[in-house]
């Protein structure tokens, strides 16, 4: 989801603030710790529930699961409840200590600057790193790299300035990386798809209603709902300066393909699609698009599929952060004891095309038998 609220573009795959939450955020409840993380989109910052800052607006925070969810989302920790932290532990403060200098550093610093900073090995540095945050120092960097570009490109009148001063040094770099870490190019992202011809249409299938759009590149949203309305709200948010197109008839036979792709996940789609994420999102999104229809892995062993086995939490916001309904099928991950995890377009969609999978593959073993 792509939200921009005063002046600050955040990309990010959290949840509004529910009643309980917000309780537990109002109270500054200890016993919330743990449970979830809010951030504050109008800062840029994520914090614990009992975190003792001034209490923010309810409209401008977003819930995540964790840190990881939140620092791959773009926020930076919280000064003042460290909400990265395990209480006592040295090995805490010294990463918070590099997170801060990363954040404070106008190129990306090197693993040995930084070891050198901490006085650990490169090995070590990179292992404790990873443990706390979720993400490598490197990772890191370029999401506080990302956080400064799309800032500054609300900011900045030079679309050049503004990836200057997130430290792109080089013309190549300007928009090679712009590009990776927005989806598109950064003019289009300031003013959200200006420049881009999008052609989409709404659609009923037996999961519900269904949103799907394209760009010249391929299929760049497919999304379900209970109701037409929230998908199209939602997709004009993302793309308001774009030029939307009704559908034609090629495009109809697009969206035919979609909705038999729902009704019977095993088939193969066979259309280009336009996937828009940060690097570490396309390893994920691409892994996803290798598991079989009828199987399911758990986070953590999609993490270790993609070579990151510390990764499973920010595989799972990865997951969460795909736009592409089936298409990229999320729906096959499941928690490590096989129970349903969250899916964004509702726990029972993903338990119906679970459950088609499974029968359609069990016709199909005693086809073969």
């Amino acid at each position: 989801m792509t939200e921009t609220m005063k002046g600050q573009i955040v990309v990010t795959a959290s949840q509004p603030v529910t009643d309980t939450q917000w309780q537990a955020i109002l109270k500054r409840d200890r016993n919330a710790d743990g449970r979830f993380i809010y951030g504050v989109i109008t800062t840029g910052i994520f914090c614990r529930p009992s975190c003792p800052a001034r209490r923010p607006n309810v409209e401008n925070v977003r819930i995540f699961p964790d840190g990881t969810a939140a620092l791959q989302a773009g926020f930076r920790p919280c000064r003042r409840c460290n909400p990265l932290s395990v209480a006592g532990s040295p090995v805490t403060a010294t990463v918070t200590a590099l997170c801060r200098h990363i954040e404070h550093s106008h190129s990306l610093p090197t693993l040995e600057e930084l070891a050198t900073q901490c006085g650990w090995s490169r090995y070590h540095l990179q292992r404790q790193f990873k443990a706390i945050t979720g993400l490598t120092p490197r990772e890191y960097a370029l999401a506080v790299r990302r956080r400064r570009l799309c800032g500054n490109l609300q900011r900045h009148s030079s679309i050049l300035r503004a990836m200057e001063d997130a430290g792109m040094e080089s013309s190549s770099q300007l928009y090679t990386q712009g590009k990776q870490m927005l989806g598109m190019l950064p003019g289009q992202y300031r003013s959200r798809g200006a420049g881009i011809t999008i052609r989409f249409a709404m659609a009923e299938c037996s999961l519900g209603s269904l949103l799907v759009a394209e760009t010249a590149q391929g299929i760049c949203a497919i999304s379900l709902g209970d109701e037409p309305e929230p998908l199209l709200l939602e997709f004009q948010a993302r793309f308001a300066g774009a030029d939307l197109l009704p559908p034609d008839p090629a495009f109809d036979d697009k969206v035919a393909r979609v909705i038999a792709l729902m009704e019977d996940p095993h088939r193969n789609l066979s259309l280009p699609l336009d996937i828009r994420g940060t690097v570490f999102q396309q390893r994920v999104w691409q892994a996803l698009q290798q598991i079989p229809p009828g199987t399911t892995l758990s986070y953590q062993e999609l993490a270790e599929k993609i070579g990151q086995p510390a990764a499973a939490r920010a595989v799972a916001s990865a997951c969460a952060a795909n736009t592409l309904a089936v298409a990229i099928p999320c729906h096959r991950i499941v928690r490590r004891d096989g129970s349903l995890s969250g899916y964004r377009w509702g726990v029972e969609r993903k338990r119906a095309l679970l459950e088609r999978e499974h029968e359609e593959s069990e016709c199909e073993k005693k086809q073969r038998r």
